[in-house]
């Protein structure tokens, strides 16, 4: 620290290692986003990730070209501790396909709430005279993280049902733990800074809104009757016909799925997605419980369309 009034509060060398410190959590934090958007079913924190991973990668880019005017290497990262990795390692790891709650919760609760806070910190006290540039793209970085903050609350609050409020409290408090043991991005905050008020910031930007209906003409003449006939077979928990419309190989492991269904009193086909040969049809089934989201592939064999694989993605409980 400098005993010069206009040097700010940190040398340039301080300030070098507290920008590689952001940039490695920036960085850490695009690639973990990236991963997870092919993992998470449910389609808003889906969309939601896919669009953060821009502002972040953004933002670690602009560290990384700050460096060398601070007469450091460009586009270097660095931890501030083990520990942080070691923190790092924990929001990165929810990966199952019914740990999105967990996921939102690491990033949205924990990582940039605290970057914001971080960032808040450094802005007030970064020299308006000599250090301009870093001020700006604090700016920068502050408003799109609280923003990021401010669209996710809306998106966590629609999965938070049943246990998941639960889940969600337990894994804050484990990822705070983490992050207090690491003293935070910089290694010098035992008591992690924390910004969870974004009130005033407008996150509706970054809401993607979801086609309102599918239309499920849209599906190949060959396969929509035999699909059609899948859902009629659920609704009257026919095992015999569903299991005809499996693949032989995977007949056991698909109906496995299905016995552990609730009563279905409705099928509806909610979407479509082509890989390949493969389709990906997913199906809300109505009960007297609640709505609950079945996943099928299906593949194209000799003898016409047959299920591959099924997974049950989300329960909705009943209000």
């Amino acid at each position: 620290m400098s005993d010069h009034p206009l040097a700010g509060t940190f040398s340039v060398e301080a300030s070098a290692r507290r920008i590689r410190n952001y940039r490695y959590a920036e960085e850490r934090m695009m690639r973990t986003l990236g991963g997870w958007i092919a993992l998470t079913p449910e389609l808003a924190p889906k969309l939601l990730f896919g669009r953060h991973v821009w502002d972040c990668a953004q933002h670690a880019d602009l560290w990384g070209r700050r460096l060398p005017e601070l007469r450091a290497p460009a586009q270097q990262s660095e931890p501030a501790k083990p520990e942080f990795v070691q923190f790092m390692d924990l929001v990165d790891g929810r990966e199952a396909r019914h740990q999105t709650v967990e996921r939102v919760v690491g990033v949205y609760r924990v990582l940039k709430p605290h970057l914001v806070a971080t960032y808040h910190a450094h802005l007030a006290a970064a020299n308006p005279v000599y250090e301009p540039p870093t001020r700006r793209i604090l700016e920068r970085c502050l408003a799109e993280e609280r923003r990021h903050v401010a669209a996710a609350t809306v998106v966590l609050e629609r999965l938070l049902d049943g246990d998941a409020r639960r889940r969600a409290g337990e894994w804050q408090t484990r990822l705070l733990a983490a992050l207090a043991a690491s003293g935070g991005v910089t290694g010098d905050t035992p008591t992690p800074l924390l910004a969870t008020d974004v009130s005033g910031t407008d996150g509706s930007g970054d809401l993607v809104a979801a086609p309102a209906s599918f239309d499920p003409n849209v599906i190949t003449a060959d396969l929509r009757p035999i699909l059609e006939d899948h859902c009629r077979a659920l609704i009257a928990g026919d095992v015999t016909r569903l299991g005809d419309h499996v693949a032989d190989e995977r007949r056991a492991a698909v109906l496995a799925v299905y016995d552990g269904l609730a009563t279905v009193r409705a099928c509806e086909i909610a979407a479509q997605a082509k890989i390949g040969a493969h389709r990906l049809i997913k199906v809300r089934l109505v009960g007297p419980g609640g709505v609950s989201v079945l996943q099928l592939q299906w593949q194209k064999r000799a003898g016409g369309w047959r299920v591959v694989d099924a997974e049950l993605v989300r329960v909705e409980p009943a209000a």
